[in-house]
C-alpha cells in the first residue's frame, strides 16, 4: 500500500509530466516555426431599420474570399452582433431578417489588432452595408488564450487586476466605443510649406499653391466632422496677399455623409506686364457654398453628387451653380463609373478616399481649395471658364494587373489660354494678367471635344507598378502661325485631336521610404490644351517628363509630429510651347504648361 501511495504522489508524476510537457512544446513549436504569425482582428456591426430603430434577431452570415460559410450569429436586443478572432483577411458579410430585403457586402477588411465596425441599414427597397470606420480592438493584438496564459501565471496576476475591464462582461461592440468617445476625438492636422523656382503658378488644371497650406479635422461626439483647410501667399507682387479658408462640416447619418462646405478667397490682380502696382487694381474675391453627399444606392451602387454655388468679384460681379454627380457600379472584377461635372472643374473627384493614408481626406479637401475659378477678360469684361465634362469609365483587375478604359465629352465656354511674357500693348481689353506670374490669360473662346484613354498598370510587387496608357486628347490646333488681332486669335484656333501615349512609374523605396511619381507623355506638342481640363480621373499625368518625389525626415524622438519633404518637377523639358508671330513681328508664345521646379516640407500631425 505504502509503494501504490508513491506512486500516486502527485511528486512521483511531476518529473515525467513536464519532460511530456516539454516535448510537446518543442514539437509544436518546431511545428509553427514555418507558419507565419498571424495575429487576430473583430468584425461588428448593428443592424437597424429605415427609422434607425434596432433590429435585433437578425441573422448574420459570415464568408471567407472563397465564400465559403464560417460563421452565423444573431444579433442581440441592441441590434448589434460580433465576429471575434478572425484571422486578417477580407470576408463577405449577409444580412437577412423577415420583412426586409437581405443585404451583402464583399471585401469587407479585417485587419490585425483591429475591429471593423459596420452599419446595416434594412429596408424593403434598397438595404445597405456601410463600413463606418476601423478602430483598435479593446483587447488588442491578445486572444483570449493569451489571456488565460497570462492570467495562469502568478507573477503576473496583481499586474492584470489593475485592468479589470480585461476580466469583466462584454458590452455590445458599439455602445462601449460611444461610451468611450470623448468630446473631441479622431483630431488630424497637415501643414504643407513649399517654394518655386519663380513666381506661384497655376497649373494648367486650374489648381494653386500659394505657398502655405494647411488642413485640420477633428470629430465632435463621434458623428459630427469638421474639418478646416487653408492656401496662404503672395501673388506676383510682393507685400499683396493672397490666400483662401475652407470650412467643412459634415455628420454621419444612417450611412450617409452629408457634407456642407464655405470657401472664401482674395487674390490680387498681378502687374500689368512690367508696370508697377497699383492699390486701385481690382482684386480677385470669391465666396463659395457647396453641398457634398455620399449614398449607397445599393450594396454595388455608390452614387456621389453634390452641388457649388459662387459669387465672384473682379471688375464684374458673377454667380453662377456648378453641379455634379458620379455613379459608381461594382462588378465582378472591377467597377464602372459615370461621371458629369457641370460649372467649375473638380479635380478633387479623381482623389480616392479609400486611400490607406491617413490623411486622405484632408490632401482631397487642400485639391478642391486650390482650384481657382479661370478669369479671363472679352472686350473689357470678366468672364468665368466654364465646362461641361461627361465621362465614363471601366475598371478591370486580374490578379496584379488592372485593366482600365475611359471615354469623355467636353464642353468648355470662355476658354483661357496662357501667353508668356506679352508685349504691354498686345489686345488690349482681352488680356487679364495672371496673378501668380508674369504671363497673361485669354479668352479663346468655345471648346467642344472628346477623347478616351486606356491604361494598363501592372503590380511589379507591393511597393512598385508601373503603367502604360494610350489615348486621344482633344486640343486647340493653329490653322496658321500669324495673326494681326485677339479675334483673329480666337479663329485661328480650331478644335482638334492628337494621340498621347504616357509611361508612368510609381513606387516606394523601403531603404529610405522615399516615394515617388515618374511620368513622360509623347504626343505632338504643336497644339494648346494637351490635358484635359475637366477630367476627374485618378491618374492626370501631365504632358512632358514629370517627377514627384516624398521623402520621409526622421523626427527627434519625443516629437508628436513627422516630416516629409516633397519635390516636384513639372515637364522638365519644356515640351508644348507653342510660338506664333504677329504681323507686325512680334512674337506670340503660347504654354502649355509651364516649366517649374517646387520642393517644400509637409508636417503631418
Amino acid at each position: 500500500m505504502a509503494g501504490a501511495r508513491r506512486m500516486m504522489s502527485p511528486r512521483f508524476w511531476i518529473a515525467p509530466a513536464t519532460a511530456f510537457t516539454a516535448v510537446a512544446m518543442l514539437g509544436v513549436s518546431s511545428l509553427q516555426a514555418g507558419i507565419p504569425v498571424r495575429f487576430a482582428g473583430e468584425l461588428s456591426g448593428l443592424v437597424m431599420d429605415p427609422a434607425g430603430k434596432p433590429q435585433p434577431g437578425a441573422l448574420v452570415t459570415l464568408f471567407n474570399r472563397q465564400d465559403r460559410l464560417l460563421q452565423r450569429v444573431a444579433t442581440d436586443f441592441s441590434g448589434s452582433f460580433s465576429f471575434d478572432d478572425l484571422l486578417p483577411d477580407v470576408y463577405a458579410v449577409q444580412v437577412s431578417f423577415a420583412t426586409f430585403v437581405p443585404a451583402m457586402k464583399d471585401r469587407v477588411q479585417v485587419k490585425p489588432g483591429m475591429r471593423s465596425l459596420l452599419e446595416i441599414n434594412l429596408s424593403k427597397v434598397f438595404s445597405s452595408i456601410q463600413l463606418i470606420t476601423t478602430i483598435p480592438a479593446p483587447n488588442g493584438l491578445m486572444n483570449d488564450s493569451w489571456k488565460w496564459t497570462l492570467r495562469t501565471d502568478s507573477s503576473l496576476r496583481p499586474i492584470l487586476r489593475l485592468l479589470p475591464e480585461l476580466n469583466g462582461p462584454r458590452k455590445s461592440a458599439l455602445a462601449t466605443d460611444t461610451a468611450r468617445s470623448a468630446i473631441f476625438s479622431s483630431s488630424r492636422a497637415l501643414v504643407k510649406i513649399s517654394a518655386s523656382d519663380g513666381m506661384h503658378t497655376l497649373s494648367e488644371t486650374g489648381e494653386a499653391d500659394l505657398g502655405t497650406q494647411f488642413a485640420f479635422a477633428t470629430s465632435v461626439y463621434g458623428e459630427n466632422h469638421v474639418k478646416v483647410s487653408g492656401n496662404v501667399g503672395y501673388g506676383a507682387t510682393a507685400g499683396t496677399p493672397a490666400a483662401a479658408i475652407r470650412t467643412t462640416y459634415s455628420r454621419d447619418v444612417l450611412g450617409a455623409s452629408p457634407a456642407l462646405s464655405f470657401t472664401m478667397r482674395q487674390m490680387a490682380l498681378g502687374p500689368r506686364f512690367g508696370a508697377s502696382y497699383s492699390d486701385s487694381s481690382p482684386m480677385l474675391r470669391t465666396i463659395s457654398v457647396s453641398l457634398g453627399d455620399k449614398t449607397q444606392v445599393t450594396d454595388a451602387m455608390t452614387v456621389e453628387y453634390g452641388f457649388g454655388f459662387d459669387m465672384v468679384s473682379f471688375v464684374d460681379k458673377l454667380h453662377y451653380l456648378s453641379p455634379y454627380a458620379r455613379l459608381t457600379h461594382q462588378i465582378p472584377h472591377g467597377s464602372v463609373d459615370v461621371t458629369w461635372t457641370s460649372g467649375n472643374a473638380r479635380p478633387e473627384l479623381g482623389t480616392s478616399l479609400s486611400n490607406s493614408e491617413k490623411n486622405a481626406d484632408l490632401s482631397r479637401d487642400l485639391t478642391a481649395l486650390a482650384a481657382m475659378p479661370r478669369v479671363s477678360f472679352d472686350n473689357g469684361r470678366a468672364r468665368i471658364q466654364r465646362g461641361d465634362d461627361y465621362e465614363v469609365g471601366v475598371t478591370e483587375r486580374f490578379g496584379s494587373r488592372e485593366y482600365r478604359f475611359s471615354a469623355y465629352r467636353e464642353s468648355v465656354s470662355n476658354t483661357t489660354l496662357t501667353i508668356a511674357n506679352p508685349d504691354a500693348n498686345l489686345f488690349q481689353g482681352d488680356l487679364l494678367p495672371d496673378m501668380y506670374s508674369r504671363s497673361a490669360l485669354f479668352n479663346a473662346g468655345r471648346f467642344d471635344t472628346m477623347g478616351y484613354l486606356g491604361t494598363v498598370t501592372q503590380d511589379l510587387n507591393q511597393d512598385f507598378k508601373v503603367s502604360a496608357s494610350f489615348g486621344s486628347n482633344g486640343v486647340m490646333i493653329p490653322t496658321r502661325t500669324t495673326l494681326n488681332s485677339a479675334e483673329d486669335l480666337r479663329k485661328v484656333m480650331q478644335a482638334g485631336n492628337r494621340p498621347a501615349v504616357t509611361l508612368r512609374a510609381a513606387g516606394t523605396i523601403k531603404q529610405s521610404g522615399t516615394k515617388f511619381v515618374a511620368s513622360y507623355q509623347w504626343t505632338n506638342y504643336q497644339s494648346a490644351l494637351p490635358l484635359p481640363q475637366f477630367a476627374t480621373q485618378s491618374i492626370r499625368s501631365g504632358p512632358g517628363m514629370n517627377i514627384m518625389l516624398r521623402q520621409p525626415i526622421p523626427s527627434p524622438p519625443g516629437i508628436p509630429w513627422r516630416v516629409e519633404a516633397t519635390a516636384e518637377l513639372r515637364n522638365m523639358l519644356a515640351q508644348g510651347y507653342l510660338g506664333l508671330t504677329m504681323t507686325d513681328g512680334r512674337p506670340l508664345l503660347l504654354v502649355n504648361t509651364p516649366r517649374s521646379v517646387r520642393g517644400g516640407l509637409a508636417f503631418v500631425f
